[in-house]
């Protein structure tokens, strides 16, 4: 289990209520750029809410006019003493490194919950990487996404390029990728990669408080299935992604959670569910 104060962090901020955990990028004086401490962070904290079963969901935003600037400079600094010394360890290295960095993001993906991100401005780099592994995207008007690595002499390395195709069209993400443009709200809502736009940062926060307080009534151990078998179909066929859900309803369709559910509706009122149980240290 994660050992990280949720009070004392560098990068984040963190509150959990009425079954919502809020994670914001809180760097607003640095474009909430990514720092190396903000990949150690990000990571732990999303694992430590899900293993302690602290939430239902997760929503990420940030502070200030940007969402994010993306990586760092000092990241790219830190590097340069990889490319250096003998070729094969420097080349074992770098790749270890760049496992660590997609690891961050893979995060949000592997959490029991579903994650919503919720972003304004420029969304741009390592930004992109990241919310492409949430669940759900949603922003405002003025947003706008970048896949700048292009643009700085490198190759988009810690998840885009392997998500955005299971996102929207591959026509797009090519023009994308290949010449670094900003892609503004209007398009990313037309294409599909994000689900709503709204007029500002309030009102966004607003409106997505709003799904994820819903989802937060659904029973967690539904709200999980659904997680696992949309992540599952999308890298598998069809027929192993029936067999998988077969399996998986054999052990996890249990009657309590549809009790609840059908007594709540009989009594017009908000069901009671159990917390998925907490994982144990070191899974």
């Amino acid at each position: 289990m994660p050992n990280i104060d949720l009070s004392a962090l560098e990068t984040l901020s963190v509150s959990i209520e009425n079954h919502i955990a809020h994670i914001q990028l809180s760097r607003p004086e640095a474009l909430n750029s990514m720092v190396p401490a903000f990949w150690r962070e990000l990571p732990a904290v999303v694992r430590k809410i899900d293993e302690e079963s602290q939430a239902r969901v997760i929503v990420i935003s940030s502070q200030g006019k940007h969402f994010s600037a993306g990586m760092d400079l000092s990241v790219f600094t830190s590097m340069a003493k990889d490319f250096q010394g003998e070729p094969a360890r420097r080349a074992e290295r770098t790749r270890r490194l760049v496992l660590e960095l997609q690891d961050s993001f893979n995060a949000l993906e592997d959490v029991r919950m579903p994650v919503l991100v919720a972003v304004q401005g420029g969304v741009i780099g390592g930004a992109v990487d990241m919310i492409c592994a949430a669940d759900s995207r949603y922003c405002t008007q003025d947003a706008y996404f970048t896949i700048k690595e292009t643009e700085l002499g490198m190759t988009a390395d810690v998840g885009t390029l392997q998500r955005l195709p299971h996102l929207m069209p591959q026509g797009l993400i090519r023009e994308l990728a290949y010449t670094g443009r900003n892609m503004p709200s209007s398009e990313a809502k037309e294409c599909g990669f994000v689900n709503q736009v709204f007029a500002d940062q309030p009102a966004m926060l607003e409106g997505v408080m709003k799904i994820a307080a819903k989802i937060a009534t659904h029973s967690p151990m539904a709200v999980a299935g659904c997680k696992e078998m949309i992540n599952y179909t999308r890298d598998h066929n069809v027929s192993d992604s029936l067999t998988y859900m077969a399996t998986w309803q054999s052990g996890m369709f249990q009657m309590p959670d549809v009790q609840e559910a059908m007594a709540a509706g009989q009594q017009k009122r908000v069901p009671v569910y159990a917390e998925l149980h907490k994982k144990s240290p070191g899974m």
